[in-house]
């Protein structure tokens, strides 16, 4: 993946603005103290820890109060675990809106032959139906996953090596057993491992626990931040599938504050953005401040005045980041508008602290 942040890349402005660099951070740019606090790191789970056991070792190494993943894999499941840092935690459920791969080992109880697995595994690519396990932890109902991928890439006597595309929640193990039906012999699953979750599928970006200890201690003893920063990255990586909204730098404390957005307040969109998408909203830096999902459609943005563009979900970003303009009563910006049925300030509507938990996905707590 590239370790950009592309979600800027087909940005359109909608009206003028500036930012101030005496507030705020550009997220690669970010002192490590504040990386920590809005950081993202791609760990290569090991066997035989559980995934709550892992983020628990990273909140220790490197002195936090949260972190959090997304996706939890068995204990013997190796492989991807992303993990948010601090306020990043809460980005963290976007994730889990991507696709997830992962290649299997999976056994036989008969011989098959190529030609009949190869048809099986076209069989189970698409729309599947799937009922957790017993261990599962969640409700054991049917439900419906998709197959985007499914391939063998390797097959020797019974052993079968698969490689799997599929949408999140969907139960591998399960997968191969359910074919092991089909198939009349049984299937049963041996090792597990994911190699991509969302957009991240570089698996020269995953770090094991070990590189995360020595990074930090050499920070800690040397004041060396290399090793650290190729280690944690923006939690803003983590958005580059969802739309953004860029917003003046007068608007970022209000939303911080609960305020709801109003068209003034933004100065750029995604090109393409639709009525219901789930939105990144940024400062002018490129900083993460919420989610919101758009109430308007992409022209609205340019043919409309006035009004309530987003419904805020979730605010990331720490208040008094940026100054309290929204409560300056000098500021023509927020001035109250009394022509606005909405109630709306020019940038800003009335404070209504949201914290909305609906973004997050359903996230099965075992995935394989």
């Amino acid at each position: 993946m590239d370790s950009r942040l592309t979600q800027f890349d087909t940005m359109i402005k909608v009206n003028d603005g500036t930012t101030n660099n005496d507030y705020g951070y550009y997220p690669e740019n970010r002192p490590i103290s504040q990386l920590l606090n809005y950081g993202l790191i791609l760990l290569d789970k090991p066997s035989g820890n559980t995934s709550h056991e892992i983020v628990s070792y990273v909140k220790k190494i490197l002195q936090l109060e949260k972190a959090g993943h997304s996706g939890t894999l068995d204990p013997g499941t190796t492989g991807l675990l992303p993990i948010g840092l601090e306020e990043g935690t809460k980005i963290v459920p976007v994730l889990l809106l991507g696709p997830k791969e992962y290649v299997a080992l999976g056994r036989l109880h008969s011989h098959v032959s190529h030609e009949k697995m190869n048809q099986i595994v076209r069989e189970f690519t698409g729309t599947i139906y799937q009922r957790p396990p017993q261990r599962s932890s969640v409700k054991r109902q049917t439900r419906i996953r998709s197959i985007y991928e499914f391939e063998i890439l390797d097959q020797f006597d019974r052993l079968l090596l698969f490689r799997i595309l599929c949408e999140s929640g969907t139960y591998i193990r399960k997968l191969i057993y359910d074919i092991g039906e089909v198939l009349s012999v049984g299937a049963s699953m041996i090792e597990l491992r994911r190699t991509r979750v969302s957009n991240f599928a570089d698996e020269s970006m995953f770090v094991r626990l070990h590189d995360l200890v020595n990074a930090f201690e050499t920070y800690k003893e040397t004041g060396q931040e290399d090793k650290l920063r190729k280690i944690i990255h923006p939690i803003e990586i983590a958005m580059t599938n969802l739309p953004a909204v860029m917003v003046r730098d007068t608007a970022v404390d209000a939303l911080c504050h609960g305020a709801q957005l109003a068209l003034p307040g933004i100065v750029s969109i995604s090109k393409g953005i639709n009525k219901g998408d789930l939105v990144g909203i940024y400062s002018l830096k490129g900083e993460i401040v919420g989610l919101g999902i758009s109430l308007l459609d992409f022209n609205d943005f340019f043919h409309m005045k006035k009004g309530i563009c987003l419904e805020i979900k979730r605010i990331v970003m720490k208040p008094n980041t940026y100054p309290k303009f929204w409560s300056s009563g000098d500021s023509a910006e927020f001035r109250k508008n009394d022509d606005d049925d909405d109630g709306s300030v020019d940038g800003v509507a009335e404070i209504d602290q949201t914290d909305d938990d609906s973004i997050v996905v359903d996230d099965d707590s075992v995935e394989d």
